[in-house]
């Protein structure tokens, strides 16, 4: 009797010891989710190890046995878009999800342009927000809002953290809802079930101000030696993150001496929450835990925070390697990929938005993809521009007639080589029928000889038997080698070639490799 007395006492501070654990779900898995038609219906949590729990849908059941760790996983069959359905979720205790609809599920993520809800925010306004959430009840969409979290390792799950100001898990679409919700991703989501008469599951995982290594796995990061670069990078970056709260006081000492002195509040730098900015961290923290999830493919937007002139350059490989790493990760093929190509904002001298423009559009070599271009929709003196309207229209575009084979225009014109023509080029575009300048003379074009001294160029549209194409040429180039358009983080004077469908061509140059940035001729 004596050894039990003494393991009495210790049971009593352990109560899970004396029972068993319940089955319990992930976040993602709750009432008013949304799962992924046509695909078998993967179900996962935990347990005691050794349970068998059991799922059903519709009739259909599997059961599965937690392993040593308790973790359990089973698959469903595929069914066709409908509901709402119930699912039950059976072992020592009985969970029902309620609500439950078949449908398409997109991730949408990226950093604040794709987080920007339909409220806005304060100096970032919203075109037309109280009008847009008051119609924001929508039956067929639902959202799955995901909390700001960085980690060093992959989680299991999303939306840990208690928090009481946002839902832990899916809800329905209603003007509550959706006021916090990414204004892009809703305006997407409301456009496809609208033409596809289908129900659409939106899952916001965004965090602003983030660059694109922090989204990629490190097993990602680690399979492409080219991203070295990175990690020096994020060593400068992280050196001196030591010293940020006393540099924060020194500069509030300064706006408040500024202040008691009736002068301006001095300028500051920007300082990002690091954890965001470490290589894979929202990856493991707002990614990982949702790839065990059937998904019909992803809406990106990011980039901004690459455009720094020291690491811009990095683009070109980090954005494929993050498409083709997910990809992976989620182990359901080459998914659709739809991205924003970035828009126009003066910045600084200091960033180097045409090169992540260009990367972005060299992207789309990858299978499966499309490119929402926001050229003209920008606002060259606000990083976030108010009209996320047509930006949720030209991805669910590239949705349309890249995923779902409607037969619609789903993209402007896009450069596809260039051919010399005497003292001109002839420049040849992809999604270029009804070639057209908009509003007067083609602007934004330039020409450069072997030397890759760019100059101003003058471009016109040509009908000729081989289809539609621009001839572009400058009296001060005598034998032109490259042409590029809309070269500048803000171009001016707007750029204006559209094709017949009113979709704006993507900026581009025709040079083999993007250039490094001249700081002799900055790009603000």
């Amino acid at each position: 009797m004596k050894p039990l007395r003494l393991l009495l006492p210790l049971l009593a501070l352990c109560p899970a010891a004396l029972s068993r654990a319940e089955v319990t779900l992930p976040h993602l898995l709750s009432s008013h989710m949304v799962l992924q038609r046509n695909r078998p219906i993967h179900l996962w949590g935990w347990a005691d190890p050794g349970e068998s729990v059991t799922a059903t849908l519709r009739g259909n059941s599997a059961t599965a046995k937690a392993d040593d760790l308790g973790h359990w996983s089973l698959y469903l069959p595929a069914e066709k878009a409908g509901g709402p359905y119930q699912v039950t979720i059976a072992g020592s205790n009985r969970i029902v999800l309620d609500d439950v609809l078949i449908g398409d599920v997109w991730v949408a993520s990226g950093q604040s342009n794709m987080e920007m809800p339909l409220t806005g925010w304060p100096g970032a306004e919203m075109q037309n927000s109280a009008e847009e959430i008051r119609n924001a009840t929508q039956p067929q969409l639902r959202l799955m809002l995901v909390r700001k979290a960085a980690s060093p390792y992959p989680l299991h799950d999303v939306n840990t953290e208690p928090q009481t100001s946002q839902p832990d898990s899916w809800t329905l679409c209603t003007p509550e809802t959706a006021a916090s919700f990414s204004a892009a991703a809703y305006f997407f989501g409301r456009e496809v079930a609208a033409k596809e008469h289908v129900p659409i599951g939106l899952i916001d995982s965004t965090w602003g101000g983030t660059p694109g290594e922090a989204w990629v796995s490190m097993d990602g990061l680690a399979n492409d030696p080219g991203l070295m670069p990175i990690f020096k990078q994020w060593a400068d970056t992280s050196r001196d993150a030591g010293d940020v709260p006393r540099l924060q006081a020194a500069e509030k000492r300064a706006d408040d001496a500024a202040a008691a002195a009736g002068k301006p509040k001095p300028q500051h730098p920007w300082h990002p929450d690091l954890r965001s900015w470490n290589p894979s961290w929202l990856y493991n923290g707002m990614i990982s835990p949702l790839t065990p999830l059937s998904v019909k493919g992803v809406i990106w937007y990011q980039g901004e925070t690459n455009s720094d002139v020291k690491r811009a350059l990095s683009y070109q490989r980090i954005f494929p390697d993050l498409i083709e790493d997910w990809r992976k990760q989620w182990s359901e093929g080459d998914f659709p990929f739809l991205f924003v190509q970035l828009s126009s904002f003066r910045s600084t001298a200091g960033e180097y938005w045409p090169a992540i423009r260009e990367a972005q559009r060299r992207t789309l070599k990858l299978t499966n993809t499309g490119m929402a271009v926001t050229i003209d929709i920008g606002n060259p003196g606000n990083v976030h521009p108010a009209d996320k309207q047509d930006v949720g229209h030209r991805l669910a575009l590239a949705a349309l007639g890249t995923v779902y084979g409607e037969k619609v225009e789903d993209s402007g014109p896009l450069f596809r080589q260039a051919t010399p023509a005497g003292a001109a080029l002839d420049v040849w575009f992809d999604h270029a029928d009804g070639l057209t300048a908009k509003g007067g003379e083609l602007t934004g074009f330039e020409v450069a000889g072997a030397d890759r001294n760019f100059v101003k160029a003058e471009a016109k549209v040509e009908h000729g038997e081989a289809g539609e194409h621009l001839s572009v040429s400058s009296s001060s180039v005598t034998q032109p080698v490259y042409v590029r358009y809309g070269w500048q983080n803000a171009p001016t004077p707007t750029l204006n070639l559209y094709n017949a469908a009113g979709l704006p061509a993507s900026p581009f140059t025709s040079e083999t490799s993007i250039p490094a940035p001249d700081p002799a001729h900055p790009t603000n």
